[in-house]
């Protein structure tokens, strides 16, 4: 069973693991399945869930509230994100302006089958949209009771102390920073880390498996599983090609018996290495069979020496990435549309 930790500097309790659906509902999962690994997620103590009104165009939210339908709303924290182009993708369909984010709260809400998330956060930073236009807009939903808690998604120290600045002159808890991080991805070490630090907040980390290649299950000059992320030409693929050299699938394949010795699955001890990370409030995991969750939450069990930690980087050290201008590179300069 997973343990719970405070989301920032709040009084908020989340899932030190944190079930998310990007790439996986209504994508390349079934319905069916879905509500299941929900189910599962559920049953091993997972009770935060995180989306994004952009996942499969919307849809993504659609299959999560009729998974969690019927489920005490009061158990459950839930989060969704705003920014990036939904329906049509008309001029006003993305970003972070107030037209765009007050319609998508709304939007959300209704998908998701609820009257309130419990954090709404900025999936990117907008460069286009003032940004106390946007928090304004942000402390509005929160005063009108649609959202408890906000956060934002790989924004940069900077940005995160403005937003910061705003959120306390607004008073509205700002809380979060959702960021990609693993043994093999690191940008947000150098700042934003300390930044949020300084400012109360806490880290959301996805993508702990870096898109699966810290399972294991790519070996150099082998056969790409089949059914794999690698498979996947609805975007899976493309998300995982960046990692697929031949160097990093050797050095990758040189953390099993690390792994081995630590009495854990290669999944495992990677998401066991985020959960040991400073500033870490939830990894968030996703699943495309219920079996996937039942092992993966094992890695709550698993504690890592410090020797243990110098041996994985010691292993990965050459192929780590840590340069803290990747993160600005996932804010578009320009509206998606």
């Amino acid at each position: 069973m997973v343990a719970y930790r405070y989301l920032g500097n709040s009084g908020l309790k989340i899932s030190e693991l944190v079930y998310g659906n990007w790439l996986t509902h209504a994508s390349q999962v079934e319905d069916k399945t879905a509500e299941r690994c929900v189910r599962m997620a559920l049953d091993v103590g997972i009770t935060s869930f995180d989306t994004a009104d952009t996942y499969a165009n919307t849809a993504a939210e659609k299959v999560l509230g009729k998974a969690l339908k019927g489920k005490r709303r009061e158990s459950l924290e839930i989060f969704t994100k705003v920014y990036f182009p939904t329906g049509p993708q008309g001029p006003n369909d993305t970003g972070l302006s107030r037209k765009h984010i007050m319609e998508s709260i709304d939007a959300s809400l209704k998908r998701l089958r609820t009257d309130y998330v419990d954090l709404y956060q900025a999936h990117r930073f907008d460069f286009e949209t003032p940004l106390e236009e946007t928090m304004l807009a942000f402390a509005d939903i929160v005063r009108q009771g649609k959202a408890l808690y906000i956060g934002v998604s790989e924004w940069n120290a900077d940005q995160i102390r403005q937003g910061a600045k705003l959120a306390q002159e607004l008073r509205i808890p700002f809380v979060s920073n959702q960021a990609e991080y693993s043994m093999l991805w690191r940008p947000i070490e150098s700042g934003v880390v300390q930044a949020c630090e300084e400012t109360g907040l806490s880290q959301l980390c996805f993508s702990p498996l870096a898109q699966g290649i810290l399972t294991g299950k790519y070996r150099p000059g082998k056969k790409l599983p089949a059914g794999s992320r690698a498979t996947d030409t609805l975007g899976g693929a493309d998300m995982i090609e960046p990692w697929m050299k031949k160097d990093t699938l050797q050095r990758v394949q040189g953390l099993r018996r690390v792994a081995e010795e630590a009495g854990c699955s290669m999944p495992q001890l990677a998401l066991a290495w985020v959960l040991s990370r400073p500033n870490v409030a939830g990894v968030i995991i996703g699943a495309s069979q219920p079996e996937q969750i039942k092992e993966n939450v094992k890695a709550c069990k698993v504690k890592l020496s410090e020797d243990v930690l110098e041996r994985i980087d010691s292993l990965l050290d050459e192929i780590i990435v840590r340069d803290p201008s990747f993160t600005d590179e996932r804010s578009p300069k320009t509206r998606l549309t």
